[in-house]
Protein backbone atom coordinates (compact mmCIF):
# COMPACT_ATOMS: atom_id res chain seq x y z
CA UNK A 1 0.00 0.00 0.00
CA UNK A 2 1.22 3.42 -0.90
CA UNK A 3 2.08 5.86 1.86
CA UNK A 4 -0.55 8.49 1.11
CA UNK A 5 -3.56 6.12 1.18
CA UNK A 6 -2.21 4.59 4.42
CA UNK A 7 -1.99 7.99 6.10
CA UNK A 8 -5.52 8.77 5.00
CA UNK A 9 -6.79 5.55 6.57
CA UNK A 10 -4.94 6.28 9.82
CA UNK A 11 -6.36 9.82 9.93
CA UNK A 12 -9.85 8.45 9.33
CA UNK A 13 -9.49 5.87 12.09
CA UNK A 14 -8.19 8.53 14.48
CA UNK A 15 -11.16 10.76 13.72
CA UNK A 16 -13.54 7.87 14.33
CA UNK A 17 -11.81 7.08 17.67
CA UNK A 18 -12.19 10.66 18.81
CA UNK A 19 -15.86 10.67 17.85
CA UNK A 20 -16.46 7.40 19.73
CA UNK A 21 -14.70 8.80 22.84
CA UNK A 22 -16.75 11.96 22.97
CA UNK A 23 -19.95 10.06 22.30
CA UNK A 24 -19.38 7.47 25.05
CA UNK A 25 -17.70 9.46 27.82
CA UNK A 26 -19.63 10.26 31.07
CA UNK A 27 -21.62 13.47 31.15
CA UNK A 28 -19.68 16.46 32.43
CA UNK A 29 -20.68 17.54 35.96
CA UNK A 30 -23.17 20.37 35.87
CA UNK A 31 -21.08 22.41 38.35
CA UNK A 32 -19.39 22.52 41.73
CA UNK A 33 -21.62 22.19 44.82
CA UNK A 34 -22.70 25.77 45.60
CA UNK A 35 -22.27 25.27 49.35
CA UNK A 36 -18.52 24.66 49.17
CA UNK A 37 -16.54 27.54 50.59
CA UNK A 38 -19.66 29.21 51.96
CA UNK A 39 -20.47 29.88 55.65
CA UNK A 40 -22.48 27.16 57.35
CA UNK A 41 -25.04 29.77 58.36
CA UNK A 42 -25.79 32.85 56.28
CA UNK A 43 -26.29 36.08 58.18
CA UNK A 44 -29.52 36.66 56.25
CA UNK A 45 -30.99 33.50 57.78
CA UNK A 46 -30.25 34.82 61.26
CA UNK A 47 -32.02 38.07 60.45
CA UNK A 48 -35.17 36.16 59.46
CA UNK A 49 -35.18 33.93 62.52
CA UNK A 50 -37.63 34.30 65.40
CA UNK A 51 -36.93 30.99 67.15
CA UNK A 52 -33.78 28.99 67.85
CA UNK A 53 -34.02 25.34 68.87
CA UNK A 54 -31.11 23.21 70.04
CA UNK A 55 -31.50 19.44 70.37
CA UNK A 56 -29.05 16.81 71.57
CA UNK A 57 -29.33 13.52 73.50
CA UNK A 58 -33.14 13.78 73.44
CA UNK A 59 -33.06 17.15 75.22
CA UNK A 60 -34.28 20.38 73.64
CA UNK A 61 -34.07 24.04 74.54
CA UNK A 62 -35.90 26.82 72.70
CA UNK A 63 -35.10 30.54 72.58
CA UNK A 64 -37.63 33.05 71.24
CA UNK A 65 -37.00 36.49 69.80
CA UNK A 66 -39.10 39.32 71.21
CA UNK A 67 -40.65 42.03 69.02
CA UNK A 68 -38.30 44.46 70.76
CA UNK A 69 -35.30 42.47 69.54
CA UNK A 70 -34.21 40.66 72.71
CA UNK A 71 -34.31 36.89 73.19
CA UNK A 72 -35.90 34.87 76.01
CA UNK A 73 -35.55 31.26 77.16
CA UNK A 74 -38.92 29.66 76.52
CA UNK A 75 -38.11 26.63 78.65
CA UNK A 76 -36.88 28.55 81.71
CA UNK A 77 -39.69 30.81 82.91
CA UNK A 78 -39.30 33.13 79.93
CA UNK A 79 -36.13 34.64 81.43
CA UNK A 80 -33.98 36.90 79.25
CA UNK A 81 -31.42 34.89 77.30
CA UNK A 82 -27.70 35.30 77.77
CA UNK A 83 -27.02 37.42 74.70
CA UNK A 84 -23.24 36.88 74.89
CA UNK A 85 -23.70 33.12 74.79
CA UNK A 86 -26.20 33.36 71.94
CA UNK A 87 -23.89 35.65 69.97
CA UNK A 88 -20.99 33.22 70.43
CA UNK A 89 -23.03 30.34 69.02
CA UNK A 90 -24.21 32.33 66.00
CA UNK A 91 -20.68 33.61 65.39
CA UNK A 92 -19.33 30.04 65.38
CA UNK A 93 -21.95 28.94 62.85
CA UNK A 94 -21.45 31.94 60.57
CA UNK A 95 -17.65 31.77 60.84
CA UNK A 96 -17.32 28.09 59.92
CA UNK A 97 -17.21 27.27 56.20
CA UNK A 98 -18.23 24.19 54.23
CA UNK A 99 -14.94 22.60 53.13
CA UNK A 100 -15.99 19.65 51.00
CA UNK A 101 -18.74 17.20 50.16
CA UNK A 102 -17.99 13.93 51.95
CA UNK A 103 -20.69 11.59 50.68
CA UNK A 104 -24.09 11.35 49.02
CA UNK A 105 -24.46 7.66 49.74
CA UNK A 106 -27.44 7.11 52.09
CA UNK A 107 -25.93 3.91 53.47
CA UNK A 108 -22.67 5.62 54.29
CA UNK A 109 -24.47 8.54 55.89
CA UNK A 110 -26.02 6.15 58.40
CA UNK A 111 -22.63 5.73 60.04
CA UNK A 112 -22.05 9.46 60.48
CA UNK A 113 -24.40 9.76 63.48
CA UNK A 114 -26.33 12.59 61.87
CA UNK A 115 -29.63 13.62 63.44
CA UNK A 116 -28.91 13.26 67.16
CA UNK A 117 -27.71 16.86 67.46
CA UNK A 118 -29.53 19.59 65.57
CA UNK A 119 -29.66 23.39 65.35
CA UNK A 120 -32.79 24.96 63.85
CA UNK A 121 -33.81 28.55 63.14
CA UNK A 122 -37.49 29.22 62.40
CA UNK A 123 -39.32 32.31 61.28
CA UNK A 124 -42.29 33.98 62.97
CA UNK A 125 -44.67 31.57 61.22
CA UNK A 126 -42.84 28.53 62.61
CA UNK A 127 -41.30 27.56 59.27
CA UNK A 128 -37.70 26.38 59.30
CA UNK A 129 -35.34 29.01 57.90
CA UNK A 130 -32.21 26.93 58.41
CA UNK A 131 -31.54 23.54 59.96
CA UNK A 132 -28.30 21.65 60.47
CA UNK A 133 -27.59 18.15 61.79
CA UNK A 134 -24.23 17.67 63.51
CA UNK A 135 -22.58 14.28 63.23
CA UNK A 136 -19.28 12.63 64.11
CA UNK A 137 -15.95 14.40 64.31
CA UNK A 138 -13.83 13.65 61.25
CA UNK A 139 -10.59 11.72 61.61
CA UNK A 140 -8.50 14.47 60.10
CA UNK A 141 -10.23 17.18 62.09
CA UNK A 142 -13.50 19.01 61.63
CA UNK A 143 -17.04 17.74 61.91
CA UNK A 144 -19.54 16.09 59.59
CA UNK A 145 -22.80 17.97 59.07
CA UNK A 146 -25.99 17.66 57.04
CA UNK A 147 -28.47 20.34 56.00
CA UNK A 148 -32.15 19.85 56.72
CA UNK A 149 -32.09 16.04 56.53
CA UNK A 150 -30.62 16.03 52.98
CA UNK A 151 -28.76 13.01 51.64
CA UNK A 152 -25.46 14.91 51.59
CA UNK A 153 -22.80 15.04 54.28
CA UNK A 154 -20.27 17.87 54.36
CA UNK A 155 -17.08 18.52 56.26
CA UNK A 156 -16.62 21.75 58.21
CA UNK A 157 -14.16 23.01 60.82
CA UNK A 158 -17.00 23.86 63.21
CA UNK A 159 -16.22 23.50 66.89
CA UNK A 160 -19.33 24.03 68.97
CA UNK A 161 -21.02 22.71 72.12
CA UNK A 162 -24.81 22.47 72.08
CA UNK A 163 -25.89 23.29 75.62
CA UNK A 164 -29.40 21.91 76.07
CA UNK A 165 -29.76 22.87 79.74
CA UNK A 166 -32.36 25.66 79.61
CA UNK A 167 -31.18 27.30 82.84
CA UNK A 168 -27.71 27.76 81.38
CA UNK A 169 -29.16 29.92 78.61
CA UNK A 170 -30.77 32.39 81.00
CA UNK A 171 -28.96 35.66 81.65
CA UNK A 172 -27.86 35.26 85.29
CA UNK A 173 -27.24 38.96 85.79
CA UNK A 174 -29.63 40.52 88.32
CA UNK A 175 -27.99 43.93 88.63
CA UNK A 176 -25.49 45.77 86.49
CA UNK A 177 -24.44 48.92 88.34
CA UNK A 178 -21.11 50.67 87.93
CA UNK A 179 -19.46 51.76 91.18
CA UNK A 180 -18.82 55.23 89.78
CA UNK A 181 -22.56 55.73 89.27
CA UNK A 182 -23.42 55.20 92.96
CA UNK A 183 -24.07 58.32 95.04
CA UNK A 184 -25.25 56.65 98.25
CA UNK A 185 -25.08 53.23 99.86
CA UNK A 186 -26.70 52.07 103.08
CA UNK A 187 -25.88 48.81 104.87
CA UNK A 188 -27.89 47.33 107.72
CA UNK A 189 -26.52 45.30 110.64
CA UNK A 190 -28.00 42.77 113.03
CA UNK A 191 -27.37 45.20 115.88
CA UNK A 192 -27.19 48.96 115.80
CA UNK A 193 -28.14 51.56 113.24
CA UNK A 194 -27.21 51.15 109.57
CA UNK A 195 -24.22 52.91 108.06
CA UNK A 196 -25.07 55.42 105.33
CA UNK A 197 -22.25 56.47 103.00
CA UNK A 198 -22.69 59.36 100.57
CA UNK A 199 -20.72 61.47 98.12
CA UNK A 200 -21.58 64.56 96.08
CA UNK A 201 -19.60 63.64 92.94
CA UNK A 202 -18.38 60.37 91.50
CA UNK A 203 -14.73 61.32 92.02
CA UNK A 204 -15.31 62.07 95.72
CA UNK A 205 -14.66 59.46 98.43
CA UNK A 206 -17.63 58.16 100.40
CA UNK A 207 -18.15 59.61 103.87
CA UNK A 208 -20.45 58.64 106.72
CA UNK A 209 -22.17 61.23 108.94
CA UNK A 210 -22.05 58.97 112.01
CA UNK A 211 -18.45 57.76 111.74
CA UNK A 212 -16.77 56.95 115.08
CA UNK A 213 -14.30 59.54 116.37
CA UNK A 214 -10.94 59.28 114.61
CA UNK A 215 -12.32 56.82 112.04
CA UNK A 216 -13.20 57.03 108.37
CA UNK A 217 -14.93 54.71 105.95
CA UNK A 218 -12.68 52.04 104.50
CA UNK A 219 -12.56 52.70 100.78
CA UNK A 220 -11.60 49.08 100.12
CA UNK A 221 -14.65 47.80 102.04
CA UNK A 222 -17.01 50.19 100.27
CA UNK A 223 -15.56 49.31 96.85
CA UNK A 224 -15.89 45.60 97.62
CA UNK A 225 -19.50 46.05 98.74
CA UNK A 226 -20.45 48.01 95.62
CA UNK A 227 -18.72 45.50 93.35
CA UNK A 228 -20.52 42.57 94.98
CA UNK A 229 -23.97 44.13 94.82
CA UNK A 230 -23.57 45.96 91.51
CA UNK A 231 -22.71 42.76 89.62
CA UNK A 232 -25.11 40.44 91.44
CA UNK A 233 -25.81 37.19 89.57
CA UNK A 234 -28.02 34.24 90.47
CA UNK A 235 -26.81 30.65 90.67
CA UNK A 236 -30.23 28.98 90.79
CA UNK A 237 -33.92 29.77 91.25
CA UNK A 238 -36.84 28.25 93.14
CA UNK A 239 -40.52 28.82 93.80
CA UNK A 240 -41.49 31.97 95.70
CA UNK A 241 -42.89 29.78 98.48
CA UNK A 242 -39.74 27.65 98.87
CA UNK A 243 -39.24 27.34 102.69
CA UNK A 244 -35.53 28.17 102.48
CA UNK A 245 -36.33 31.31 100.49
CA UNK A 246 -39.02 32.41 102.94
CA UNK A 247 -36.65 31.88 105.88
CA UNK A 248 -33.86 33.72 104.05
CA UNK A 249 -36.06 36.77 103.55
CA UNK A 250 -36.98 36.80 107.23
CA UNK A 251 -33.28 36.75 108.19
CA UNK A 252 -31.94 39.10 105.52
CA UNK A 253 -29.69 42.12 105.69
CA UNK A 254 -30.34 45.02 103.38
CA UNK A 255 -28.14 47.10 101.12
CA UNK A 256 -29.76 50.15 99.55
CA UNK A 257 -28.07 52.13 96.79
CA UNK A 258 -28.92 55.35 94.98
CA UNK A 259 -27.39 56.46 91.70
CA UNK A 260 -26.52 59.96 90.58
CA UNK A 261 -29.30 59.80 87.97
CA UNK A 262 -31.99 59.17 90.59
CA UNK A 263 -32.44 55.40 90.43
CA UNK A 264 -32.50 53.39 93.64
CA UNK A 265 -32.34 49.70 94.47
CA UNK A 266 -32.97 47.83 97.70
CA UNK A 267 -31.24 44.46 97.97
CA UNK A 268 -32.03 42.06 100.81
CA UNK A 269 -29.55 39.16 101.17
CA UNK A 270 -30.05 36.39 103.68
CA UNK A 271 -30.23 32.71 104.47
CA UNK A 272 -31.97 30.36 106.86
CA UNK A 273 -29.71 30.31 109.96
CA UNK A 274 -27.89 27.23 111.15
CA UNK A 275 -29.86 25.37 113.85
CA UNK A 276 -29.04 22.93 116.64
CA UNK A 277 -31.87 20.68 117.66
CA UNK A 278 -32.34 17.97 120.28
CA UNK A 279 -32.57 14.57 118.68
CA UNK A 280 -35.69 12.48 118.97
CA UNK A 281 -35.22 9.32 121.07
CA UNK A 282 -33.97 6.19 119.41
CA UNK A 283 -36.28 3.21 119.52
CA UNK A 284 -35.65 0.93 122.50
CA UNK A 285 -33.68 3.49 124.55
CA UNK A 286 -34.89 5.25 127.70
CA UNK A 287 -33.98 8.58 129.18
CA UNK A 288 -33.67 10.35 125.82
CA UNK A 289 -35.48 13.57 125.16
CA UNK A 290 -38.78 13.41 123.30
CA UNK A 291 -40.00 15.31 120.25
CA UNK A 292 -41.40 18.08 122.46
CA UNK A 293 -37.83 19.03 123.36
CA UNK A 294 -36.93 19.94 119.80
CA UNK A 295 -35.64 23.49 119.60
CA UNK A 296 -33.03 25.87 118.32
CA UNK A 297 -29.65 26.85 119.64
CA UNK A 298 -31.22 29.63 121.70
CA UNK A 299 -33.43 27.07 123.48
CA UNK A 300 -30.39 25.04 124.49
CA UNK A 301 -28.68 28.06 125.98
CA UNK A 302 -31.53 28.97 128.33
CA UNK A 303 -30.96 28.43 132.12
CA UNK A 304 -32.52 25.49 133.87
CA UNK A 305 -36.17 25.85 134.94
CA UNK A 306 -35.40 25.66 138.66
CA UNK A 307 -32.32 25.43 140.86
CA UNK A 308 -33.94 22.72 142.94
CA UNK A 309 -34.29 20.49 139.93
CA UNK A 310 -30.70 21.18 138.95
CA UNK A 311 -29.47 20.29 142.42
CA UNK A 312 -31.45 17.05 142.67
CA UNK A 313 -29.22 13.97 142.78
CA UNK A 314 -29.18 11.86 139.68
CA UNK A 315 -30.95 8.54 139.83
CA UNK A 316 -28.50 5.69 139.25
CA UNK A 317 -29.18 3.84 136.08
CA UNK A 318 -30.43 0.30 136.29
CA UNK A 319 -28.51 -2.41 134.50
CA UNK A 320 -29.16 -2.25 130.79
CA UNK A 321 -30.52 1.31 130.89
CA UNK A 322 -28.90 4.49 129.62
CA UNK A 323 -27.59 6.74 132.37
CA UNK A 324 -27.48 10.57 132.44
CA UNK A 325 -24.20 10.69 130.52
CA UNK A 326 -25.71 8.65 127.72
CA UNK A 327 -28.61 11.10 127.46
CA UNK A 328 -26.33 14.11 126.93
CA UNK A 329 -23.97 12.39 124.52
CA UNK A 330 -25.02 12.94 120.91
CA UNK A 331 -28.32 14.44 122.09
CA UNK A 332 -28.15 17.31 119.61
CA UNK A 333 -27.56 17.64 115.91
CA UNK A 334 -26.77 20.62 113.70
CA UNK A 335 -28.88 21.57 110.71
CA UNK A 336 -26.67 23.56 108.32
CA UNK A 337 -27.60 27.05 107.21
CA UNK A 338 -29.70 27.24 104.06
CA UNK A 339 -28.67 28.64 100.66
CA UNK A 340 -28.28 32.40 100.24
CA UNK A 341 -31.08 34.29 98.48
CA UNK A 342 -31.26 37.85 97.16
CA UNK A 343 -34.45 39.91 96.96
CA UNK A 344 -34.28 43.10 94.88
CA UNK A 345 -36.66 46.01 94.56
CA UNK A 346 -36.03 48.79 92.02
CA UNK A 347 -37.56 52.24 92.36
CA UNK A 348 -38.69 52.06 88.74
CA UNK A 349 -41.77 49.82 88.76
CA UNK A 350 -41.10 48.85 85.13
CA UNK A 351 -37.53 47.72 85.80
CA UNK A 352 -36.94 44.16 84.49
CA UNK A 353 -35.55 43.01 87.85
CA UNK A 354 -38.93 43.72 89.50
CA UNK A 355 -40.59 41.43 86.98
CA UNK A 356 -38.04 38.70 87.65
CA UNK A 357 -38.57 38.93 91.41
CA UNK A 358 -42.30 38.40 90.91
CA UNK A 359 -41.62 35.08 89.13
CA UNK A 360 -39.01 33.24 91.19
CA UNK A 361 -36.79 33.29 94.27
CA UNK A 362 -33.13 33.76 93.35
CA UNK A 363 -30.23 31.95 94.96
CA UNK A 364 -26.91 33.79 94.82
CA UNK A 365 -23.40 32.73 95.66
CA UNK A 366 -22.69 32.24 99.36
CA UNK A 367 -19.87 34.77 99.36
CA UNK A 368 -22.36 37.55 98.62
CA UNK A 369 -23.66 37.12 102.16
CA UNK A 370 -20.62 35.86 104.07
CA UNK A 371 -18.33 38.69 102.92
CA UNK A 372 -20.66 41.46 104.11
CA UNK A 373 -19.18 43.50 107.00
CA UNK A 374 -20.60 41.93 110.16
CA UNK A 375 -20.44 44.98 112.43
CA UNK A 376 -20.40 48.73 111.95
CA UNK A 377 -16.76 48.81 113.04
CA UNK A 378 -15.83 46.55 110.08
CA UNK A 379 -16.63 49.38 107.67
CA UNK A 380 -14.25 51.87 109.28
CA UNK A 381 -10.52 52.35 109.58
CA UNK A 382 -8.33 54.86 111.43
CA UNK A 383 -8.36 58.27 109.78
CA UNK A 384 -4.92 59.68 108.88
CA UNK A 385 -3.64 62.33 111.26
CA UNK A 386 -4.38 65.85 110.06
CA UNK A 387 -1.38 67.95 109.04
CA UNK A 388 -0.55 70.80 111.46
CA UNK A 389 -2.70 73.85 110.69
CA UNK A 390 -4.93 71.93 108.24
CA UNK A 391 -8.66 72.61 108.31
CA UNK A 392 -10.62 69.48 109.16
CA UNK A 393 -12.94 68.20 106.46
CA UNK A 394 -16.59 69.10 107.03
CA UNK A 395 -18.81 66.35 108.43
CA UNK A 396 -21.48 65.24 105.92
CA UNK A 397 -25.03 66.08 107.04
CA UNK A 398 -27.06 63.28 108.57
CA UNK A 399 -29.24 61.90 105.78
CA UNK A 400 -32.97 62.19 106.15
CA UNK A 401 -35.47 59.38 105.63
CA UNK A 402 -35.43 57.66 102.23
Amino acid sequence: MKLKPLLAVVALLAALSVAVYFAGRPAKPSGVDPRLGQPLLAASSVDRASTLTLTENNRTVTLNKLPTGGWVVQDYHGFPADFTKLSRLVSDLVGAKVERLVSQNPERLKGFNLGDARVTFKDAAGKAVWSLDLGNNAEGGGRLVRYDAETKAYLTRLSVFLDTDAKNWADASLLSLKAEDIAEVELSFAEGAPVVATRAKMEDPFAAANAPAGQQLSRAKIDSLLSSIGTLRFSDTSELTEPNAVAAKANARTIAVKTFDGRSYRVAVGRKPEQRIIKAPEAGKTGATGPAALGSLSDLSKPAASSAAAAAPATPAKPGEAGPAAVVENATETIPAGPVYAFITASDAAAPVNQLMAKRSFQVFESTFTTLPQTRADLFEPAPAAAPGATPAPTPPTPGPN
